[in-house]
């Protein structure tokens, strides 16, 4: 069984890539600060590990 163990998760459509990893995209938002953004579907509802 593969671990997920350090890895971020998008909600929406599965992508996983290491917690702070570049494939994530990052974005600053005024009022809320700096979000991870999913680079395949470009959701923001991501489970983050680091």
């Amino acid at each position: 069984m593969a671990s997920t163990l350090g890895k971020s998760r998008c909600r929406s459509c599965g992508f996983e890539a290491p917690g702070g990893d570049d494939a994530w995209v990052r974005l600053e938002v005024p009022k809320l600060g700096r979000m991870t953004q999913c680079p395949t579907c470009g959701s923001t509802d991501v489970m983050t590990h680091r």
